[in-house]
C-alpha cells in the first residue's frame, strides 16, 4: 500500500486537535469517519469545521465552491467501532492518559486490518508506552501535530521501539499528500523534538519575567518581532550559519552559565496556577481575556497571521 492508496481514514477525538485533523484529510480528499465519546462533540464537529474552512477561504488558501464536498467527507460515528470499520489509517486524538490510549490502541486493534497504521497524535507519551498491550505495535507510531493542525504545517513523526520502516515511510508519504510537512525523528526522546526546543525557551522566558526584567507585552513584542521574526523564515541552525557559527560559540560561552537551569517551577507560573489563571481556558493567563469578546478576537488575530504566515513561507514547499 503506497500514499496514494489510503482514501478512508478513522479521526478518534474530535476536540481542539481532533476536529482540525479531520478537516485536513478531508480537505486532501480522504473520506473520514470521526468519533468522540462525547455526543456534544461530534454534533459539533461540522459546525467548527466550517467555521476554520470559512477563515482559509477568505485567505485564498480553499476555494469557497469546494466548502460543501469537504464538508460532505467527514461522517460522524455514533459508536467507535463504525468509525473503524474498513479504515486504512486512524488518527487518535484523545485526552493525554496514557492508560486510556492503552486501552483504546488495543481496541482499535481488534477492529481493524492488520495492515492498518495506527498513529497518536500524543504530545507526551512514546508510542513504545501505548503499544504495550498490542499484539501489532510494528504498525503504530506517534504523529505529533502543532495547534491548529489545519494550518501549522509541521507534523513530528515518532516511531515506537517495534514500529517498522516501513509504516513511518507510508506515513511520511501520507502527510505529505495531504500537504503537511513531516520531521521524522530517528529514536523515541521525551518532549519529541518542537517540545524540547521550546520548552528551553520557555524556561528562560519565565526567568525573565519572574526577575522583572521586562513586561509580559514587552518580552513577547521582543520574541515576536526577532526571534519569531527570522524564525518563520530560517531555522535556526541557518541562522548560526549566517551570523557565523565561531560567533555562536563565543555568545554560548559567554552567557551559557548566565542562563537559567532550573528544574523548578517559575514563581510567577505556580502563582498562576495555585489561584487558577490558566490562560485562555478560564479568562485569565499572563493576559486578561475576561472581557466579551477579547478571546475570539484574539484566536481570529493569531489564525489570520499563522494562515498569512502559511502562505508567505509553508505554501509551496
Amino acid at each position: 500500500m503506497g500514499a496514494t492508496d489510503f482514501t478512508r481514514v478513522t479521526v478518534i477525538g474530535l476536540g481542539t486537535i481532533g476536529h482540525s485533523v479531520a478537516q485536513v484529510f478531508a480537505t486532501a480528499g480522504c473520506e473520514v469517519q470521526c468519533f468522540d465519546p462525547e455526543a456534544s462533540v461530534r454534533d459539533g464537529l461540522k459546525h467548527r469545521v466550517r467555521a476554520n474552512l470559512t477563515e482559509m477561504i477568505s485567505a485564498g488558501l480553499v476555494a469557497e465552491e469546494d466548502l460543501a464536498a469537504i464538508l460532505d467527507r467527514l461522517r460522524v460515528c455514533s459508536t467507535e467501532a463504525d468509525a473503524l470499520t474498513d479504515t486504512q489509517f486512524v488518527s487518535e486524538a484523545a485526552v493525554e492518559d496514557l492508560e486510556l490510549k492503552q486501552q483504546l490502541f488495543a481496541r482499535i486493534e481488534e477492529c481493524v486490518a492488520n495492515d492498518t497504521i495506527l498513529a497518536s497524535n500524543t504530545s507526551t507519551h512514546p508510542m513504545t508506552r501505548i503499544a504495550e498491550g498490542m499484539r501489532h505495535p510494528e504498525r503504530a507510531l506517534v504523529t505529533h501535530p502543532f495547534n491548529p493542525p489545519h494550518i501549522i504545517p509541521v507534523v513530528e513523526v515518532v516511531p515506537g521501539e517495534k514500529t517498522t520502516p516501513e509504516t513511518v515511510d507510508m506515513t511520511v508519504a501520507l502527510l505529505k499528500r495531504i500537504g503537511k510537512q513531516p520531521v521524522r525523528l530517528n529514536k523515541e526522546l521525551p518532549g519529541f523534538l518542537v517540545n524540547r526546543i521550546q520548552m528551553a525557551m520557555i524556561r528562560e522566558v519565565w526567568d525573565l519575567l519572574d526577575q522583572g526584567l521586562a513586561s509580559a507585552e514587552d518580552i513577547d513584542l521582543a520574541v515576536r518581532g526577532s526571534l519569531g521574526f527570522r524564525l518563520a523564515a530560517v531555522g535556526p541552525l541557518r541562522v548560526c550559519d549566517f551570523a557565523g557559527i565561531d560567533l555562536w560559540a563565543r555568545v554560548f560561552q559567554n552567557l551559557s552559565n548566565q542562563i537559567t537551569d532550573t528544574t523548578t517551577l517559575s514563581a510567577s507560573v505556580r502563582e498562576r496556577v495555585d489561584n487558577g489563571h490558566y490562560g485562555v481556558k478560564t479568562g485569565q493567563g499572563f493576559f486578561d481575556y475576561s472581557e466579551p469578546g477579547v478571546l475570539n478576537q484574539q484566536i481570529a488575530a493569531r489564525d489570520s497571521a499563522f494562515l498569512e504566515i502559511f502562505k508567505r513561507f509553508h505554501q509551496s514547499q
